[in-house]
């Protein structure tokens, strides 16, 4: 008869033995992959472990095999939408490959603050690590630390002896902006995120690589910080030139950085009274969750963070196993999403 502790506590190794009819060391060489068992006694041992629901304990495999099945992931400001979602896509890559993760956020991402988290990953055994870097400062300082286990970015290693992945930002701004030409405007204005931040500067590149291809000189660029205020303020700027007629460059559309502060650029337009986008164009980057529910829904560039979480894995493991070809950068590309922001000209 079962006693009730026994049918409370989870099944352990001696309880696959058991039920399998086979020693406690066939089990472990069973679970461990060992290739000197018989077909039919690992298949009757796995038959046993899913009749009894058995898991294996990983810290004990931990301590057999010196592997932690863990790894680290290091984010800098996770709480804007992008390295949220890239936080998002790599767990669950992670998890899909067999692999916990540990994950340290940073405010900022200087030297000691990076070494900082890479001695508390190692602390607790990882075997690599992923470094979501999307500023250029946190990208520096990460190339002159020695981390203890292979190292992967995300967003910004390219020029740089460290393996990483990113989303092809100058190729979603690039689409974005022939975009807005193709449907009309002489010109597209710019307003761009932080200076620091590689995939502000990509977008910037993209957009002023477009407009002098087209023999367009590009009108400066009005810059924020990710925000919809700071959006909110560079639209004020733009209703102001719109209205007043001011300058060579005509304020008909707006590539926006990202699709928070494109939030702010069209209350801003609104309430000048301004209408989007019969009288001015914009389109954002990003596709947050909301953009399709904008007044009126916005144009935008997705990018593919489940793609951007594998990818990283995967060269990270790589990297682990020590069957990586050298130091690769991995490039993920996005998609134009048109919605009714940027109705062109004619009104098609």
């Amino acid at each position: 008869m079962t006693r009730p502790t026994e049918a409370l506590r989870p099944p352990t190794m001696a309880d696959v033995a058991r039920e399998a009819g086979v020693s406690h060391q066939t089990v472990s060489r069973v679970l461990s992959g060992h290739p000197n068992v018989r077909t039919t006694t690992r298949d009757q041992v796995t038959a046993a472990i899913e009749r009894l629901g058995y898991r294996r304990n990983s810290a004990a495999r931990a301590l057999v095999t010196r592997r932690s099945r863990t790894i680290g992931v290091i984010a800098v400001d996770p709480t804007l939408y992008g390295p949220a979602s890239t936080l998002a896509g790599l767990q669950e890559a992670a998890r899909d490959e067999g692999y916990l993760v540990s994950t340290v956020t940073l405010r900022t991402g200087g030297g000691h603050a990076l070494e900082d988290a890479l001695d508390h990953l190692a602390a607790w055994g990882v075997e690599g690590a992923v470094a979501i870097t999307p500023q250029r400062s946190s990208v520096q300082a990460l190339a002159r630390l020695t981390p203890p286990f292979p190292v992967v970015t995300v967003e910004g290693s390219h020029g740089l002896d460290i393996p990483g992945v990113s989303p092809d930002q100058e190729l979603g701004a690039r689409l974005v902006t022939e975009h807005l030409l193709a449907t009309g405007h002489e010109t597209v204005w710019h307003v761009a995120g932080p200076e620091d931040w590689l995939e502000s500067a990509a977008r910037t590149e993209g957009w002023r690589a477009v407009l002098e291809e087209h023999g367009i000189r590009p009108p400066r660029v009005l810059r924020g910080d990710w925000s919809p205020l700071s959006g909110y303020h560079a639209g004020q700027e733009l209703a102001g030139l719109a209205l007043a007629g001011r300058g060579a460059a005509p304020v008909t559309a707006a590539f926006v950085a990202n699709d928070q502060m494109a939030l702010g650029v069209l209350r801003a337009l609104r309430e000048a009274g301004i209408r989007t986008p019969r009288q001015v164009a914009v389109a954002g980057f990003d596709d947050i969750p909301e953009a399709g529910f904008f007044p009126p829904p916005l144009t935008t560039v997705r990018q593919d963070f489940t793609a951007i979480g594998r990818r990283s894995i995967q060269l990270l493991l790589e990297h682990i196993e020590g069957t990586a070809a050298g130091v690769e950068h991995i490039v993920v590309e996005p998609q134009l999403i048109v919605r009714a922001s940027t109705r062109s000209q004619d009104g098609a």
